[in-house]
């Protein structure tokens, strides 16, 4: 058997699910709306908008040799890693709770409905007039797309005056993406205060298992809310840690989601665990690499171990470990990344990684979408870490040209 991974062609996963794939000596074959270009012959293009036709070669890829498990590397294949697992008879999470995990709106109503605790919520289409929906919200409160990733589109608002400004905002994306006859639906909701922290786990037949929680000590207040440094182990309390992973355990649970990894964002503060969300996949970017289990597992390993039912308990890795999504100073042109040398020469730094390529446009939240790079580091102490991580990103001087200076 082998597996099927269905992907994007821009997804950061690739590569380290087929690394982990390789080292694990698993068949598979990549199916990518779009070409990679340097991948090797077990990569096909396929076009994720005729699902008939899609499904038709699969199931004729399939007979010449079995998939054991079809897994989406990004939430843009969820709903066809679904139908295609659904088609050919292979366990996978039920559509209805791959769609509740990926629609902000959805997981809401289902995790309001369950009993677990997410702030009030309401959902707008851009047609709604702004008077009804400053009629029905509260400040201060978050507005957000229904499907985006990666904070993109999140915006918090204190006044009517900001909302109006917010809402423009994110209706300029969404047209951008969903062209003008889009529904542009999206979602606003109460903005929890607190500390906010993301846990990596991983379902195997119903049960949840906690990989690592990590603290992002960098304050989220908005009104963006630009993520930067995440470290493990978390040091808040044995106790708000377990109330952390109950109420990710319960949310997973209610969304529906059985197996696979998963990847939950939540607040605590002094009225409890807030769900922010509850994803069916694993950490985004390039963010896994800081983790390591037993000898040296990586994260895409023990989901592909899970995926093909060898699944075993882990052994969680000691010491500590983070990242930084290096911040994007401001949009433009990317020029060039001096300092990376003296970088790696920090200690417990092991590696900084410039993933947005020189010379071509790169774009801030709330538009954009993607991170200038990562810093990757390793200690003793959670500490130790995240002044590493700090102090590799003062040795970076990143140069951007303005649009304006092109024209």
């Amino acid at each position: 058997m082998r597996l099927l991974f269905v992907s994007t062609a821009h997804s950061y996963r690739n590569n380290d699910f087929i690394a982990a794939a390789k080292t694990q000596s698993y068949d598979y074959l990549l199916l990518c709306e779009g070409s990679i270009g340097h991948l090797d012959e077990q990569h096909i293009v396929a076009d994720f908008a005729h699902v008939e036709l899609l499904l038709a070669r699969i199931a004729q890829l399939h007979d010449q040799q079995l998939f054991g498990a079809v897994m989406a590397l990004d939430d843009s294949g969820a709903h066809i890693a679904a139908a295609i697992a659904e088609a050919l008879h292979i366990p996978h999470n039920r559509f209805e709770a791959i769609e509740a995990a990926r629609n902000k709106g959805r997981m809401r109503t289902v995790l309001y409905d369950a009993g677990v605790p997410v702030p009030w919520f309401h959902r707008f289409v851009g047609a709604t007039p702004v008077a009804d929906i400053v009629a029905q919200i509260e400040f201060p409160c978050v507005i957000k797309p229904l499907l985006l990733n990666g904070s993109r589109g999140v915006i918090r608002t204190n006044t009517p005056e900001e909302f109006l400004v917010a809402r423009t905002e994110l209706l300029a994306i969404l047209d951008n993406i969903e062209g003008s006859d889009g529904e542009h639906a999206f979602l606003v909701e109460a903005y929890i205060p607190g500390i906010e922290v993301a846990l990596e786990a991983i379902l195997d037949n119903g049960q949840l298992y906690p990989l690592a929680l990590f603290d992002k000590p960098d304050p989220l207040t908005g009104p963006l809310f630009e993520e930067t440094i995440y470290v493990t182990p978390s040091r808040h309390s044995a106790a708000i840690q377990s109330a952390i992973i109950a109420t990710a355990r319960d949310a997973a649970a209610a969304i529906g989601l059985v197996n696979g990894p998963v990847h939950a964002e939540l607040r605590f503060n002094d009225a409890g665990v807030w769900v922010v969300e509850v994803a069916g996949r694993s950490i985004g970017g390039l963010c896994s690499r800081t983790l390591r289990f037993g000898v040296r597992d990586s994260l895409e390993e023990l989901i592909l171990q899970q995926a093909m039912g060898v699944f075993r308990e882990p052994s969680l890795q000691t010491n500590a470990s983070g990242v930084m999504m290096i911040p994007i100073p401001h949009a433009g042109i990317l020029q060039r990344v001096e300092g990376i040398a003296d970088a790696c020469l920090v200690p417990g730094i092991e590696s900084v990684e410039i993933t947005s390529p020189l010379h071509q446009a790169i774009q801030t939240l709330p538009a954009g979408e993607s991170y200038l790079g990562f810093i990757f580091a390793r200690g003793d102490t959670p500490a130790e870490v995240e002044d590493a991580l700090r102090s590799a990103h003062s040795k970076l001087s990143i140069t951007i040209m303005p649009h304006f200076l092109l024209t």
